[in-house]
């Protein structure tokens, strides 16, 4: 049938209805699961909805994306059903007294899109049993290639005393094929699990997986009262991460460049980087590219 999502049998439909029983309440933890057959952008939905007042827990997920967008407004598309996309509606600023959660201080909400990167590595390891890497800050790579990235957005409260939420999205290259690709302005060559030789593609396990590890990440950073330290993010960050012991090159947004040993992360998620004239630490703001 023209136009059926079951035409390319390599690439079924999501079930919103199996999805949503497996990962909102009462048996998931998440609150509501929205599923898009196509939408411009996952974020821009979910940051729409934190404007709108929205609660935490809202995941949206869409089977194509025709405006999606990276760091620094860098285009992220795939065709339809190829990929995952999905953004999640977080209030870290906001005490959940039934999880035990006291409110995260803003110093701490860099951590998030790390903590992203975490769960992501953690399901594609689970899943499609590929090593996966994590290019500082929110870059996975599988063989040196990238095949997910990471966008964080902080969206302002109604009032200055009512902390921002912040919308984490999260775009995974699945069965692309070699010449169904994008383009990577960044240098690094782009796979897909399936190029990669992953042992499954099926998007539904692998979407499951990814929204529990990524809950299971904030309930313990939320619990920590967002200390990445007692939490065990910034360990399980460090081993993840790629960039952590390579030489790397820095392009700064004035243009100026650093190079030097990148040693380490620090408690607040920034990149620490011997010069060899002393040490930076570069927050991800501060970054145009590295390589």
């Amino acid at each position: 049938m023209p136009g059926s999502p079951y035409t390319d049998l390599d690439r079924p439909p999501l079930s919103a209805a199996r999805l949503a029983r497996a990962l909102t309440a009462p048996h998931g933890p998440w609150r509501q699961l929205d599923l898009r057959a196509e939408t411009g952008s996952t974020n821009a939905d979910a940051v729409a909805a934190a404007r709108a007042g929205e609660p935490e827990g809202l995941v949206v997920v869409a089977e194509r994306q025709t405006a999606g967008r990276g760091r620094r407004g860098r285009i992220w598309q795939s065709p339809a059903r190829a990929g995952i996309a999905t953004s999640v509606l977080l209030r870290p600023g906001e005490a959940v007294a039934d999880r035990g959660w006291p409110p995260a201080p803003a110093t701490g909400y860099g951590w998030l899109p790390l903590l992203a990167g975490v769960a992501l590595v953690e399901a594609v390891a689970r899943l499609a049993e590929l090593e996966a890497r994590l290019k500082w800050p929110n870059d996975l790579l599988v063989d040196d290639a990238k095949c997910a990235g990471i966008l964080a957005e902080a969206v302002p409260g109604a009032s200055p005393a009512q902390p921002p939420a912040i919308v984490l999205g999260i775009g995974l290259n699945v069965t692309l094929r070699a010449d169904e690709l994008p383009e990577n302005l960044t240098g690094l060559p782009a796979t897909s699990l399936q190029l990669a030789g992953a042992t499954a593609t099926d998007r539904d396990p692998l979407l499951r997986a990814l929204l529990r590890s990524l809950a299971d990440w904030y309930d313990r950073w939320r619990t920590a009262g967002g200390d990445a330290v007692a939490s065990g993010l910034r360990e399980a960050y460090v081993a993840s991460c790629a960039t952590v012991g390579r030489r790397v090159r820095v392009l700064l947004p004035d243009g100026a460049e650093l190079t030097g040993l990148a040693t380490g992360v620090d408690a607040d998620g920034q990149l620490l980087v011997d010069t060899g004239a002393g040490e930076r630490r570069l927050a991800a703001g501060d970054v145009l590219h590295l390589r």
